[in-house]
């Protein structure tokens, strides 16, 4: 290390051992937490299914057409390589159902098994990284009556049930090879444009194929599901069948995590508030960072305050444990892996934030009702020297720091991604 980085990091831990803080300690947590990136940040939520054009339907929309998009399963894992390589700490990567290797033939969802995968678990153990899965239920045909897991069709029901009862046999089986809990969440698009009479229904129809798929067990060292609520879709504005007291009263009863993305709520609710209300109740909580601008909720995660607080709630806590973190934001009008990078970075660096909290002295003041020096130390928490300490656990994991990252992954666009022939069109 230079001798101005060895005495700025000096600087930096003196700073914070006087407020009672070890930052080293603080780095060594870091260390063992994971955050899972998502793979569909890297071609527009295409996937490599034959028929596949990228999003049909659902809900959901990638906008942009930025070149290098990642158009088969080498670009792909080329991109991911990429990105851990900007990434410090631990980290995962989450896939779809639709990123299988299938080889060029049309595999229908309802058929897929965990050979399709097992490049996908090659190459995390080659890459020493572990995977998270989602059931893809969306961008169908047998999704574009706006129903799948909550349609009142029972063949349409039926097909779809068999899909995430797949897709968690693979969760566990991804979790058994590599020795690393896999969560399957699933998220579905059913819902209605204008206003549904029938909302009971379709909810009680929803539970009963939910109670279906849930009927086996998986060790849960290999495998946890998780359940993913949305406030609205495209073309689903009135109603959404999975919503956030469904699933959150479903999870309690049959003891599921709890997917909480910040982008899928109201603007005005705040994911941190939610963490400490449902820890009590839940199994746990599985978090997909992205960041909501308006009625849009997959811009590419910021370093906002509520980014932090969501942090600060885990660690106050204590459930480092019971709360997975992860991204979930898809932009095809920038650089895809670096808004990937960007985004993961910005989950680490919040966590950071989280856990240079002098902890004990704000308990202290609180307990003493000394709600002004709680205050007055919360506020000169946002200047302490952070960024060095965050630099540090960059340079520990042989990774860029601020200022460096972005333009290696520019050199990657011009070198790599700008070859490419498609775009995201």
């Amino acid at each position: 290390m230079a001798p101005e980085m060895i005495k700025e990091y000096d600087y930096a831990k003196k700073r914070y051992e006087a407020i009672g803080v070890d930052i080293e300690s603080a780095m060594e947590i870091m260390e063992c937490v994971p955050v899972s990136i998502h793979c569909w940040q890297l071609d527009d939520v295409t996937g490599f299914e034959r028929s596949s054009a990228g999003l049909s339907g659902g809900g959901i929309l990638a906008t942009g057409v930025h070149p290098g998009r990642a158009g088969n399963q080498e670009e792909l894992f080329e991109d991911i390589e990429k990105a851990l390589s900007l990434i410090p700490g631990k980290v995962k990567v989450n896939i779809h159902a639709i990123y299988g290797d299938f080889k060029g033939k049309a595999v229908e969802r309802d058929c897929i098994t965990p050979l399709h995968f097992k490049r996908w678990v090659d190459w995390a153990g080659e890459n020493n990284t572990g995977l998270d899965f989602n059931p893809t239920l969306f961008s169908h045909p047998l999704a574009d009556n706006g129903y799948t897991l909550a349609s009142r069709d029972r063949k349409i029901r039926n097909f779809w049930i068999e899909h995430v009862k797949r897709c968690r046999g693979i969760s566990n089986y991804i979790g058994k090879e590599l020795g690393k809990v896999c969560i399957n969440n699933i998220w579905i698009p059913d819902g209605s444009k204008d206003n549904t009479v029938s909302r009971l229904e379709h909810r009680k129809i929803l539970k009963d194929s939910l109670d279906e798929i849930f009927e086996k067990d998986y060790p849960e060292e290999n495998m946890l599901d998780a359940l993913e609520s949305k406030l609205f879709g495209i073309g689903l504005e009135s109603y959404t069948v999975g919503s956030s007291e469904f699933y959150l009263g479903y999870a309690e009863k049959m003891h599921k995590l709890i997917t909480f993305d910040t982008g899928h709520f109201h603007p005005a609710e705040l994911v941190s508030d939610k963490i400490s209300a449902v820890l009590p109740f839940l199994k746990g909580i599985m978090l997909h960072l992205s960041r909501a601008v308006r009625w849009d909720s997959d811009h590419v995660t910021t370093l906002t305050e509520e980014i932090i607080a969501i942090m600060q709630e885990i660690v106050r806590a204590g459930a480092l444990g019971r709360v997975h973190i992860g991204t979930d934001f898809f932009d095809a009008s920038i650089n895809r892996v670096g808004a990937l990078v960007l985004g993961a970075r910005t989950a680490k660096k919040a966590l950071l934030y989280a856990l240079l909290e002098p902890s004990e002295s704000l308990a202290k003041y609180e307990y003493e009702g000394n709600l002004f020096a709680r205050l007055a130390l919360l506020e000169d928490l946002k200047t302490a020297p952070a960024g060095i300490v965050w630099e540090q656990f960059c340079r520990t994991n042989g990774t860029p720091g601020d200022f460096e990252w972005a333009g290696d992954a520019l050199k990657y666009e011009n070198e790599v991604l700008k070859k490419r022939e498609r775009n995201s069109g």
